[in-house]
């Protein structure tokens, strides 16, 4: 399995690892990808790892109390 650090990468291969994730991040047809293209910038530009892109994004939804109340043995 080949890294994705920055480290171990170029930007183009950052731009290409992107848009396979998330699909065409050039036509911006249903406007979600543009967001999604966007999140992931500082990534294509060297600035903030993968990992940290997602932690930060995963943070955010917990914090802002939109996580499911768990009930007795599942989600409620």
């Amino acid at each position: 399995m080949k890294s994705y650090l920055i480290k171990d990468t170029t930007k183009e291969e950052r731009e290409q690892i992107v848009a396979d994730s998330i699909g065409n991040i050039s036509g911006y047809c249903d406007g979600c990808s543009a967001g999604l293209a966007e999140m992931y910038q500082d990534y294509i530009d060297g600035k903030r790892e993968l990992r940290e892109i997602n932690m930060s994004f995963s943070a955010r939804y917990v914090k802002g109390g939109q996580r499911p109340e768990k009930g007795g043995c599942g989600y409620a």
